[in-house]
């Protein structure tokens, strides 16, 4: 199960840098794109981060039942 949650948390992590890189660059090239979508991939960050941190908390909860009993 840890090590699961390991591979989600970076796969979490991994789509959240993704986004947030699409994102600057559709802001810095400005025009259609960044109208049409750059609100939608900030919220799309949002809630890959919010996904991340989500797993993150779960890892260490199951990381402390399992060390501690």
């Amino acid at each position: 199960m840890e090590h699961a949650l390991y591979i989600a948390i970076l796969v979490a992590m991994g789509a959240t840098v993704l986004v947030l890189m699409i994102g600057i660059g559709g802001y810095a090239k400005g025009g259609k794109f960044n109208k049409n979508y750059g609100n939608k991939m900030m919220r799309l960050r949002i809630l890959c981060q919010f996904i991340a941190v989500v797993l993150i908390v779960l890892f260490v909860t199951v990381r402390g039942m399992m060390a501690g009993g």
